[in-house]
């Protein structure tokens, strides 16, 4: 009797679309980046609804590949983008600070090329705020000089998502 029950609730079930990682591709904004896959079972996302996240990067990417959070700030995009959720309803504000600082830099500071700056320019094309805390480049040794266009030196990364949460983003860690 349980295998016959158990076989009913597991029929009936909805499935869960599980293809693996080839169901991944880059979505409709952010085009080279910000890999997502479709779930058609997803419940619907309110299109009159306003997406403000804040993403703390405290953690650097490893030398010469991407900075994993800046690639999951391209995936939020497109999977928002892709969910029929107006670009310009979408606010992501990114918040480095510690070792990350280094995915902000030119390439001059970087050493070399950034592997970053691509994707940095595609987010920020895309609405995306890069806030650099201030105090992190006093105790790096960054000026602004160093850092890619666009981002902006904020007085410190906790006064940045104290500001952020007031201003009604949620903080994505």
């Amino acid at each position: 009797m349980k295998t016959h029950v158990l076989a009913l609730a597991l029929a009936l079930t909805p499935a869960v679309t599980t293809a693996g990682p080839e169901a991944f591709s880059t979505g409709p904004l952010i085009k080279n980046y910000g890999m997502i896959a479709e779930v058609p079972e997803a419940a619907a996302l309110p299109a009159d609804t306003d997406f403000k996240v804040a993403i703390d990067v405290v953690e650097g990417g490893v030398e010469g590949e991407l900075n994993g959070k800046f690639k999951t700030a391209a995936s939020l995009i497109n999977l928002l983008s892709a969910s029929g959720v107006p670009a310009d309803r979408i606010e992501v504000g990114l918040v480095i600070h510690g070792p990350a600082y280094r995915d902000l830099l030119v390439d001059s500071a970087y050493g070399g090329d950034n592997p970053n700056a691509e994707l940095i320019a595609a987010l920020q094309a895309h609405g995306a705020t890069f806030y650099y805390c201030g105090q992190s480049a006093v105790y790096h040794d960054v000026r602004t000089e160093d850092l890619l266009p666009g981002v902006a030196v904020t007085l410190s990364a906790t006064i940045t998502h104290a500001t952020l949460q007031q201003q009604g983003y949620a903080l994505r860690p």
